[in-house]
């Protein structure tokens, strides 16, 4: 492969600063960029990612790289072969790549490294783990990971200017995305219409999906696939789409909407409550505050509400922690958001769990992928949900189980509407968060403003001098 140039702007010293933060950790360690995998034979191949930790104190992606942090920074590198440039295109020196990203680039012949004396995480992938291996001649003990793991935690849990601009960047594009997926969406269209401009807006701006897109009339599947089935009049769409910046990071994006442009009364009402809840845990996403009580909060607010709608009977606060809301709100509220969209989830729980805190068993806690307290300059999700399962519904011993609590007639009269999820990034800080995503509608009578208006393809795509132009006015 060519040695890629790093764009003119690159923010070099953002990058020194990082490895400089990592070496003053005296903790000699390695950072693998990773190979694309081959579809079906060696030629033809996936795209390339490269690996966050490797991004995060490089920001360029190199195939084949690996950073050494030991008494100083240094980036080897794969060197080009002689019929690269014909495939490729040019490939720059080492020199010039080395002034370009401010660190030391040699070719990845002269690397030496040795697993007892240099800490990597190892990969997910087999091909790069053997890589590793390889490479270092074995793998690190597993307090050497541990210690790295837990150094890579510290530092990239909060993010600094540079990141929270791409993160911003990131936003604004899944903004301008789903705003086009709503205004094309109409019953007719098929949901694979609605999710390739949605992609198309993104690519359009330069950035790539941060992950699968999840666009569907099936919101009761939590990680639908996609399809090409066509909407229908009352169908409700489900759309979990985010965007990738060139530098590796994030958006994590979902909005819900009728097909047909107008909310029915029930399902209006099942999507005010998650809104109402979506709101009051956004409002207390602030730093100092435990993450599970954020959790919490959406349990008992939905809990509220699914009362209110006479699906659920009881006390509230007991409805909220004895299964019955993780009937309807069977996942966690949010996630850490960065280089991952799921952030240094390779990591385990390590990342999303504080010290001495560990997942629960109880249905209302066990998938909470998130258990610190926050702190200035994280970014989350919050991404409450009421969902209509058939796994959990459908189940006679869960019925029965549930008669005295769970009004399963009202669940079979308002099970059309699937599954509902709102979504939206936010930024962490000591006062009032930042939603990121806020441009998004989410509102009601916003979506039915927008929900199949038609494109304007030139707006979409339009550029500003401060950067990425979003439409209307902040939800």
């Amino acid at each position: 492969m060519a040695l890629p140039a790093p764009p003119p702007d690159f923010p070099r010293d953002v990058y020194r600063a990082r490895r400089a933060a990592m070496l003053a950790r005296n903790l000699p360690s390695a950072f693998f960029a990773g190979s694309a995998l081959p579809r079906n034979y060696e030629a033809n191949r996936h795209p390339f990612r490269a690996s966050s930790h490797f991004l995060h104190f490089v920001g360029h992606p190199i195939e084949g790289a690996v950073l050494v942090l030991a008494d100083e920074a240094t980036l080897f590198v794969p060197m080009p072969l002689t019929d690269d440039t014909m495939w490729h295109g040019p490939s720059v020196s080492l020199e010039s790549l080395g002034e370009s990203l401010g660190i030391e680039v040699r070719s990845i012949e002269r690397l030496t490294l040795s697993s007892t004396t240099h800490a990597f995480i190892p990969s997910f992938d087999e091909r790069v783990a053997n890589c590793q291996v390889a490479l270092a001649g074995g793998t690190p003990d597993a307090a050497a990971i541990e210690a790295l793991a837990d150094a890579l935690v510290a530092l990239r849990l909060r993010h600094d200017a540079h990141a929270l601009g791409e993160l911003r960047r990131a936003a604004s594009v899944a903004e301008l995305a789903h705003r086009a997926g709503m205004a094309l969406a109409r019953p007719g269209r098929r949901v694979s219409e609605v999710r390739a401009m949605m992609e198309a807006v993104i690519t359009a701006h330069g950035m790539t999906t941060a992950y699968g897109s999840i666009v569907t009339p099936h919101g009761e599947i939590l990680h639908a696939g996609p399809s090409s089935e066509v909407l229908l009049h009352d169908d409700t769409i489900l759309a979990d789409v985010g965007a990738e910046s060139p530098y590796g990071y994030a958006s994590d994006l979902t909005r819900t909407y009728p097909a047909n442009g107008r909310f029915e009364p029930e399902a209006r009402d099942l999507y005010e409550a998650v809104l109402r809840t979506q709101r009051a845990v956004i409002e207390a996403a602030r730093a100092e505050t435990r993450y599970r009580s954020l959790h919490e909060l959406a349990m008992r607010s939905l809990g509220e509400s699914l009362i209110a709608l006479g699906l659920l009977d009881g006390d509230p606060e007991e409805r909220a922690f004895d299964g019955s809301v993780a009937l309807f709100f069977p996942h966690g509220v949010g996630h850490l958001l960065g280089l991952d969209v799921h952030d240094m989830e390779d990591l385990g729980d390590r990342a999303g769990y504080a010290s001495g805190r560990l997942r629960a068993v109880e249905p209302s806690l066990r998938y909470l992928r998130l258990d610190r307290d926050l702190e200035a300059d994280m970014v989350v999700t919050i991404e409450p949900g009421i969902y209509f399962v058939p796994a959990f519904i459908d189940v006679p011993d869960v019925r029965a189980c549930f008669a005295d609590r769970v009004n399963w007639a009202r669940v079979d009269a308002m099970r059309r509407v699937r599954g509902i999820r709102i979504e939206d990034d936010v930024h962490v800080t000591s006062s009032e968060p930042i939603v990121l995503t806020r441009r998004a509608p989410k509102r009601v009578f916003g979506i039915e403003s927008v929900v199949g208006s038609g494109v304007d393809w030139d707006r979409l795509v339009a550029k500003s001098d401060g950067g990425f132009s979003p439409l209307g006015e902040d939800d």
